[in-house]
């Protein structure tokens, strides 16, 4: 038996190190790492956790971090992750330990296998696989994703230790370079944060989108962290009054308790600021009050239920924010009470409600729900989420890019709960229409779907469906899926059997159109052979046989352009290419916009040939922070980093990101918009425009003001030079009496 705790720096294998510090890092880590396991340790597997430590720091001695350190502090942090904040167990530390070795180093598959068995060789492999997501195109990039998924449905323990892999990254990203920075937050906000809020990992979820947003939106980051440090000491006194009375009551009930005030996370903080539209001060949740009760499990309900009843008598519920996942479960196994109640000094406060055992789901999410599940008869909500995911990753025909899509709009979003007539319960996500509800109980159903009646009421199949609505499907043999369910639907059940129908649909009209192809080939001596249909299909820009059938079968092409090909044999050519459109129509360039990188630096590129447009989603003005998107047909174009596309160009492609700073250059004016609330009081229009106009020589494009009882809102369009000169107007309007708000907005298309 090996004396772990007692390891020596001597015992280390070979190191590439100078430093007797690193040596002693490594061990106090590896000591630390077993001291969290020490619960979960069964004979036998202290051996096991050495031969795997020794394993990876063997294979990873001659490598370093991007930050200088050694590389084996990051498999034993991913470890300790897994252990200390997911609550995984020693199989899951081992796979940690070495995930990286079959991807970086000499050590191969099976090696893991014949020293560690074929489960665990299994999940290192599933680990591989999604080692990277950095790659060299798109579709490859999204297909890591599917792959991902295809893993976790095998095995929720390969996303597990991706998850605490992804967090570790991100606790150590300021080592990498901008672009890389703003490519991994990207992803992780766009993928692995709702992935883990799925897997019912919330504190992971909420560390993911912190540290994202710490790199893709530092300014607003930095400006939230430093005003709750400023609030610490306030927000603690008003949490200890509103506590002090409820104790006594507490007390009273016999359950043992515990409760706390906590912070809400920076980035939901934001949220709230930009959904509500108000400044910081103007958040009234910035903290939940949580009240977590110790007892069995067959009185727990019954003790959140009395703790709600309690702080419901001593401050008033908004009835429109009580939350019961007691009864309803999330699917990612969550269960609480949430209620908004009005608390001291007419402040709303939030108060959360679980029991010991909730609290741990909540914390440790899938690991503790399979705890808590093990000899239970539960029917687990995961299995069936699992399931769904299956059917879908079964469908090999979907682009990955429509996958990564679909997948975080039907698997990864909140969800309802909705009812069959008979009164069974279905989940589905937010947004799903009476359509994805009617295929959710049955392709044919889905297919045949022409209305519904939700709570007794006919509606249309597009009806947008609310938690606890009862529905009852209306069907026609008639009926058959068209084109334009696709922007009805958002579970990927629903779009991937519409497209099915739509595909099988296209193949039966398409007999004709190729029928009529081969007479037409046939005419000429040529055959419908597959190097003549790809000529056709190219000359055409066509992505397939098929849409070139149908097009020819409704008659959007009749093949007069045969003339163009002479034929060879039997084989088609081409015998001048078709006229390339005009390079202008490539490329609109507007009239305030810069037009070469005089204004925009944009590295690793030759210097004064790079024509770029500036983003019609977010319109990036100079001094935002910006990256360059190679897109294909409109060459670069520039978007803001906080621009609302921003995370899925990074994240979904992420290889055409091109790193791109501002140049000062003070002769170009930028179209910007500002929204302007106040009071509607004489003379305040006329404040507003001889500020822009007169005071700070600004350029006005146009001016739309409303005013109703007695508010009035103003639009205006103008042309700035910087971000500080934008910045600097909205200070100063700010100044202006009467004005409530000040915003930046982003232009219409």
């Amino acid at each position: 038996m090996f004396m772990d705790d007692n390891l020596h720096i001597d015992e280390l294998p070979v190191y590439n190190l100078n430093e007797d510090q690193e040596k002693k890092e490594i061990v106090r880590q590896y000591r630390a790492l077993l001291r969290a396991l020490k619960p979960k340790l069964k004979s036998g597997d202290k051996e096991l956790v050495r031969s795997a430590f020794e394993i990876a720091v063997n294979a990873h001695k001659t490598m370093r971090r991007k930050s200088g350190e050694p590389y084996i502090f990051h498999p034993l942090a991913v470890a300790m992750i897994c252990v200390e904040e997911v609550g995984l167990g020693v199989r899951s530390t081992i796979c940690a330990l070495l995930h990286d070795t079959v991807e970086d180093t000499d050590v191969t598959l099976e090696d893991i296998q014949s020293e560690f068995g074929t489960e665990m060789a299994k999940i290192i492999d599933g680990l591989t696989k999604i080692a990277t997501v950095v790659d060299n195109n798109t579709s490859q990039q999204a297909e890591n994703f599917k792959k991902i998924l295809l893993t976790l449905t095998d095995d929720p323990r390969v996303i597990l230790i991706k998850l605490a892999d992804r967090l570790h990254n991100m606790r150590t990203l300021d080592s990498m370079k901008r672009e890389k920075q703003l490519k991994i937050a990207s992803e992780t906000v766009y993928v692995y944060a709702p992935l883990a809020h799925r897997m019912g990992l919330y504190a992971i979820k909420t560390e993911m989108e912190d540290l994202s947003m710490k790199y893709l939106e530092p300014d607003i980051y930095k400006s939230i962290a430093r005003k709750l440090a400023d609030t610490k000491r306030e927000r603690s006194r008003y949490i200890n009054e509103f506590i002090k009375p409820v104790r006594d009551r507490l007390d009273k009930t016999g359950y043992p308790y515990e409760i706390y005030g906590r912070p809400k996370s920076i980035h939901s903080i934001w949220n709230k600021m930009k959904k509500k539209n108000v400044e910081f001060e103007e958040v009234y949740d910035l903290f939940a009050i949580r009240i977590i009760v110790d007892t069995d499990s067959v009185l727990e309900k019954e003790a959140c239920w009395k703790m709600y009843s309690i702080i419901t008598d001593m401050y008033n519920p908004s009835p429109e924010r009580l939350r019961d996942w007691l009864s309803n479960p999330k699917s990612n196994g969550y269960e609480a009470l949430h209620t908004t109640v009005m608390g001291p000094q007419g402040k709303w406060v939030e108060v959360q409600i679980r029991s010991k055992r909730m609290n741990e789901i909540a914390e440790k999410g899938l690991a503790a729900h399979w705890k808590y599940k093990e000899g239970g008869s539960d029917e687990d909500r995961f299995d069936k989420w699992f399931s769904q995911i299956r059917e879908v990753l079964g469908n090999d025909d979907i682009s990955s890019i429509d996958f990564l899509q679909d997948f975080k709009t039907s698997f990864l979003a909140e969800e309802i709960y909705v009812y069959t007539p008979k009164g069974d319960v279905k989940m589905l996500p937010v947004g799903s229409s009476a359509l994805d509800f009617a295929f959710a109980i049955h392709t044919m159903i889905g297919s045949k779907c022409i209305g519904a009646k939700v709570n007794h009421k006919l509606v249309p199949i597009g009806h947008k469906l609310r938690s606890g609505d009862q529905l009852e499907i209306i069907t026609s043999n008639k009926q058959k899926p068209s084109e334009d369910w696709l922007s009805l639907v958002v579970t990927a059940k629903a779009k991937n059997k519409i497209k099915d129908s739509l595909k099988e649909e296209k193949r039966k009209v398409s007999e004709e159109g190729k029928y009529f192809a081969e007479r037409k080939l046939s005419a000429i001596g040529a055959t419908l052979s597959s190097h003549n249909l790809d000529e056709l299909m190219n000359f055409y820009k066509l992505p397939s046989h098929l849409e070139l059938f149908y097009r020819i079968a409704i008659k959007q092409i009749d093949l007069k352009e045969l003339k163009e090909f002479q034929v060879h044999g039997d084989r088609l050519e081409l015998l001048k290419l078709p006229k390339a459109e005009p390079e202008k129509h490539e490329l609109p360039l507007h009239k305030h916009e810069p037009k070469s990188d005089t204004e925009l630096i944009i590295f690793g590129e030759s210097s004064d040939k790079i024509f770029y447009t500036l983003a019609n989603c977010c319109k990036p003005i100079p001094g935002d922070d910006v990256f360059g998107f190679v897109s294909t047909g409109k060459g670069l174009i520039i978007h803001r980093t906080n621009c609302p596309n921003a995370t899925r160009l990074l994240s979904s492609f992420g290889h055409r990101v091109v790193k791109t700073k501002w140049a000062k250059n003070k002769e170009i004016s930028f179209l910007t918009g500002l929204k302007i609330t106040g009071l509607d009081d004489v003379g305040v229009i006329h404040k507003i425009t001889n500020l822009i106009s007169g005071e700070l020589k600004i350029n006005i494009s146009a001016i739309t003001v409303e005013a109703k009882e007695g508010i009035f809102e103003g639009n205006i369009r103008l042309y700035v030079h910087d971000k500080d000169e934008l910045e600097h107007l909205l200070e100063k309007l700010k100044e202006l009496p009467g004005i409530q708000e000040v915003q930046r907005y982003d232009l219409e298309h």
